[in-house]
């Protein structure tokens, strides 16, 4: 299931959109929506599952539910994530956009920066049963923090490692590895006769922000600086991605070819025997479409390098996740309150997220017991103790192209054999920086 979710090409034209003025779902009041058509509304969500088919046969029936219990009918289009960023763009641009929709929680700050979307003060979240019923780390990546929220949180993820325990126990390797010293030791007598370690989507350029950032808050890195400005050269930021492009370059546990991977190859390969280990969010459901049962893998705590996750130079995830938006702009700003209080309700939180294996964001329905089994104990405990969200910059989505792309170079390099140096990939990160600049 691609879990980090962030259509990263064309990331940069954000920058246009905030500029722009933003209009939404169509309408031309320029407050917060109208009920010119209360008896329909468009809903964007993003494909949460192994296909978009998979995605429909799980909210079709849900939408039934909430239009028998409405009367409103729900119009569902499920948007592949290479395409997610740039259709919500263009809405914002154009005014031909949905009522609701599903967003990346890292676009949060930049698509709230756009005007775009409706602000979640105190008299909406009131709408959908009060702030309070959702987890603190969720509403943390849900806009920028001097603001009311962009969004609600829908779906919660956080990373954790994944292990196939066939090729541990025949490597001779009898726990998952706490401490990135242990992962490349594990990994070089994994690495061998046409298998490899760790998968890596390197040619993913949100995959590749959300490695490095965990890495950079280890490193004492944040990426910005706290007036949000770009801080990509840090000796900490460097070493971070160093450290990543290294599990390819130098340490060998990642095989050459992962460099190309950004459509959830190193999830195949994983399911396929190729590859023991892999950095994840909620995987379970993919790996049963896949074949494999719950037997055949084993999860973990991300490693950090003192064993221990916590927080700061303990951090071992971004708070990953999605959020559900409303345009400023819907033409039926009832209907569409309505639908976010149906969708983020105990009974569709527990039926929804037990669907996708997501932890839900809402604090009622995490208590059930579907959530209490082994992968989801893991991720639930990095939400609370150990993930820290991306930065709520406006220019987030640009600072995934930048960084994910000078990411992607290096991996390039190390795949056709080329020396990765701290002096590269610093070189790699100035470009980045200056890109930044210029928008």
């Amino acid at each position: 299931m691609r879990r980090f979710r962030a259509a990263a090409v064309g990331a940069a034209t954000l920058s246009l959109a905030l500029t722009a003025s933003a209009c939404g779902g169509g309408s031309t009041t320029g407050g917060e929506g109208s009920n010119e058509s209360p008896k329909t509304l468009t809903y964007w969500a993003s494909n949460q599952g192994p296909n978009i088919e998979a995605d429909k046969k799980i909210l079709k029936p849900e939408l039934a539910k909430f239009e028998k219990q409405t009367g409103i009918k729900v119009k569902l289009e499920v948007i592949p994530w290479s395409e997610l960023l740039n259709r919500i763009l263009t809405a914002t641009t154009s005014g031909q956009g949905p009522d609701v929709l599903n967003i990346g929680n890292t676009w949060s700050a930049s698509l709230q920066a756009s005007g775009a979307l409706l602000p979640w003060d105190e008299k909406n979240f009131a709408k959908i049963g009060g702030k309070d019923r959702f987890v603190e780390s969720a509403l943390g990546s849900a806009g920028a923090p001097d603001k009311d929220p962009a969004a609600v949180p829908l779906y919660s993820m956080a990373y954790a490692l994944y292990y196939n325990k066939k090729m541990f126990q025949e490597a001779g390797i009898d726990k998952a590895p706490a401490t990135w010293d242990e992962m490349i030791a594990d990994g070089k007598k994994i690495s061998k006769g046409g298998k490899w370690a760790l998968g890596a989507e390197g040619a993913n350029l949100s995959n590749n922000i959300h490695q490095v950032f965990a890495l950079g808050k280890q490193h004492g890195a944040d990426f910005f600086t706290e007036d949000g400005k770009p801080d990509f050269t840090s000796d900490g930021a460097v070493a971070a991605v160093k450290q990543y492009v290294d599990m390819m370059a130098k340490d060998k546990i990642i095989a050459p070819g992962n460099a190309e991977y950004a459509q959830n190859q190193s999830l195949s390969d994983f399911s396929k025997g190729k590859t023991a280990m892999v950095l994840w969010q909620a995987a379970a459901t993919t790996f049963k479409s896949q074949g494999m049962s719950e037997d055949d893998w084993g999860v973990a705590p991300v490693p950090v390098q003192s064993g221990v996750p916590g927080q700061g130079k303990a951090t071992n995830s971004m708070v990953a996740g999605i959020n559900m938006a409303v345009f400023k702009n819907t033409k039926n700003i009832d209907g569409s309150l309505k639908f976010v209080k149906f969708m983020t309700s105990d009974a569709e939180q527990k039926i929804l997220c037990k669907s996708y294996g997501s932890v839900p964001p809402v604090k009622a329905a995490q208590q059930d017991a579907a959530f209490d089994r082994p992968e989801l104990k893991v991720l639930r405990e990095t939400l609370a103790k150990s993930a820290a969200p991306l930065p709520q910059v406006a220019n987030e989505s640009q600072f995934e192209t930048a960084v994910g792309t000078a990411v992607k170079n290096l991996f390039a390099n190390a795949a056709a054999g080329r020396e990765v140096t701290t002096g590269s990939v610093k070189a790699e990160l100035v470009k980045a920086q200056q890109q930044m600049s210029e928008q």
